[in-house]
């Protein structure tokens, strides 16, 4: 059987950095141990928008020795603890990250979940799916149902359109919500056909993943615009990243290219502890003062919340003056339960 031109794409994908360095002229010897413990993917499409070593494309997806720092966490919002099967992550009452693919198209140097994306141990089963279907199922509180992994996008139609339909059948899910970086990195995978399939499974929604302005391509566009025209509500969460996109221009050049796009920027999130990237952490105050340098200079539909989602599965909070309740080392930070938590920062930039 033929694959689909996405699939070929996916096929073709440069996963070694012997690869990329023949390319680009480089010695990659000493990228080894990084290749080894985090996996590396870049398909043709996202690779042709690199134009230069270490610039906004290349850190995001090309690994680096700082990665095997051995600084932050290995699962920084404790997913592994708020799993009660293994492909549901089960943290708000009302809500579930269904876990249905361990596998992406390309593979973020930033992930929190760059300890099992792509590596074997986030292989879903058969039955790992079916538990969580089943988890799901007999839950009547989760309303709300979120596909994640790994990308759900790297599914075959056949298989994504089967875990769509038994979800979306059970009574008590109201909603369903994929999160996805094939829009970004692969958008030859958003098909018309493959629209006309997902518009059975309204009411549906999209969250995808621009970091910069120079993803935001004419074939990006044509992707995200397919989508909207099948009446799938699109939002898009930015990873605030250091030496990527940490300015506020970039920032405001991003946000209302999206909006262009039919894509509304739903979350600016402070990168998480997870080992392996710290070297993307920027301060909390730079991401409020890119916050503040946006009101009144876009449209109030291009801010998105800051968010930052506290470690040990205590949620996201999104970061207003007054819910910071100190500054400095570490911040105190307001739940929405009350509870005050510190959260280790970095020094103002």
């Amino acid at each position: 059987m033929a694959l689909e031109v996405w699939q070929q794409a996916l096929k073709e994908s440069l996963t070694s950095v012997a690869q990329l360095a023949d390319l680009f002229d480089f010695d990659a010897q000493p990228l080894a141990a990084v290749e080894d413990k985090y996996p590396l993917r870049i398909t043709p499409y996202y690779l042709n928008l690199i134009e230069k070593v270490g610039d906004p494309i290349w850190k995001q997806c090309v690994p680096d020795l700082r990665e095997l720092a051995a600084d932050g966490l290995a699962d920084p919002l404790g997913e592994d603890s708020l799993s009660p099967v293994p492909a549901v992550i089960h943290r708000y009452p009302d809500r579930a990250i269904f876990l249905v693919s361990g596998s992406c198209a390309g593979y973020c140097r930033f992930c929190t979940r760059k300890r099992k994306v792509g590596c074997p141990g986030m292989v879903m089963s058969f039955r790992d799916l079916r538990d969580g279907i089943d988890y799901i199922a007999a839950t009547p509180g989760i309303r709300d149902v979120i596909l994640s992994g790994g990308d759900p996008l790297v599914l075959p139609d056949a298989v994504l359109e089967d875990l769509l339909a038994r979800v979306h059948q059970i009574p008590h899910v109201e909603i369903i919500r994929i999160g996805t970086r094939v829009p970004v990195t692969l958008p030859e995978r958003i098909s018309e056909h493959f629209c006309t399939m997902l518009k059975k499974f309204h009411p549906l929604y999209l969250n995808t993943h621009f970091n910069h302005p120079r993803e935001l391509t004419e074939s990006a566009a044509q992707a995200c615009l397919r989508l909207a025209d099948a009446g799938i509500v699109l939002g898009n969460q930015t990873v605030l990243l250091r030496g990527v996109n940490d300015q506020p221009q970039i920032i405001s050049a991003l946000f209302r290219g999206l909006l262009k796009m039919r894509v509304r920027p739903y979350y600016l999130h402070h990168m998480d502890l997870a080992q392996g990237t710290a070297h993307f952490r920027t301060s909390v105050e730079t991401g409020l003062k890119i916050m503040a340098s946006l009101r009144g200079h876009v449209s109030g539909l291009a801010l998105p919340y800051y968010v930052i989602d506290l470690p040990g599965g205590r949620g996201k909070v999104p970061l207003l003056p007054q819910d910071v309740m100190k500054i400095g080392d570490s911040l105190a930070i307001r739940t929405a339960s009350g509870d005050i938590v510190e959260y280790p920062d970095l020094p103002s930039e």
